[in-house]
């Protein structure tokens, strides 16, 4: 996909409703592209100029506006909140023509050029959920001075495979993705939770976007994950994986980091539906 093509998928519709979402976050918000060898970044950052720098991943499918109810509950008054569209994801990142993300080397190099741009100084708190966990995982074993934590909210294919059933439910949206389609997986996957309309009505707006074949590879091994804080936050109610087995997992690959399970929430409501717990991981 071209700057060009890409930069035509972000509809009048799709922005109105980005921009809604972004409306409701509870502190005003600075929005910039960044330059990457991978096409230029949206970050929205907030928060106070001087505090920790916070670096927040979305999971697939969604935009860096997620992270509004995380930044309301407490994590824009500790750190300084610079929220990330993926490249290549539905978002206003603007992939560059020819320099298509194939890899998680090609992840790691763009992450690295976002923090470059960021210009914070000294190392970041990085968190990524689901698949930003996985980027977020994979870029901690390349570059682990550049962190001085890392938080992996229900990250999938680190420590866990995804179910089959989980793949399968999802396959239909994947393949020809429609507002109706998008809801009706939301809905089970979350057994129904009361989602903000406002995220929701973005989420249908996702539907439009062109069709990329996700990143995929290995799982980032343990080694590098060691080297500095580590919090783990597990979905109970997860469908894409077994949240206990891959707690239990993690808790023996890695001793020294964190793991807690968030009772009584999914896995795609997770930011949402437990950003308080998400804030104080990020607090701590």
């Amino acid at each position: 996909m071209t700057a060009a093509s890409a930069a035509s998928a972000v509809s009048v519709q799709f922005r109105a409703a980005y921009d809604a979402v972004l409306a409701d976050w509870p502190a005003p918000v600075t929005s910039r592209e960044v330059p990457t060898p991978h096409g230029l970044t949206r970050i929205n950052s907030c928060g106070p100029l001087g505090a920790p720098p916070l670096v927040l991943l979305p999971g697939g499918g969604d935009t860096s506006t997620v992270w509004g109810a995380v930044v309301a509950a407490g994590a824009g008054r500790t750190h300084r909140v610079h929220a990330v569209d993926l490249v290549g994801e539905p978002g206003l990142s603007v992939p560059a023509g020819g320099r298509a993300i194939r890899t998680p080397e090609d992840l790691a190099g763009w992450l690295d050029a976002v923090l470059d741009g960021l210009g914070a100084p000294g190392p970041v708190t990085l968190a990524g959920h689901s698949y930003g966990a996985w980027i977020a995982a994979h870029y901690a074993t390349r570059h682990p001075r550049r962190l001085a934590r890392l938080v992996l909210l229900d990250p999938t294919q680190v420590f866990a495979g995804l179910r089959p059933g989980y793949v399968l439910r999802a396959l239909p949206m994947l393949a020809r993705p429609t507002p109706a389609r998008i809801r009706s997986f939301l809905r089970w996957e979350t057994g129904g939770a009361d989602l903000d309309p406002a995220w929701l009505r973005l989420r249908d707006e996702t539907a439009r976007f062109p069709t990329v074949r996700p990143v995929t590879g290995p799982r980032p091994g343990p080694a590098g994950l060691d080297r500095f804080p580590l919090h783990i936050l597990f979905a109970e109610q997860a469908r894409c994986h077994d949240s206990a087995r891959a707690a239990a997992t993690a808790r023996a690959a890695l001793p020294g980091a964190r793991v807690e399970m968030l009772p009584g929430v999914s896995h795609h409501a997770l930011p949402l539906l437990a950003a308080e717990a998400i804030a104080r991981s990020l607090a701590a």
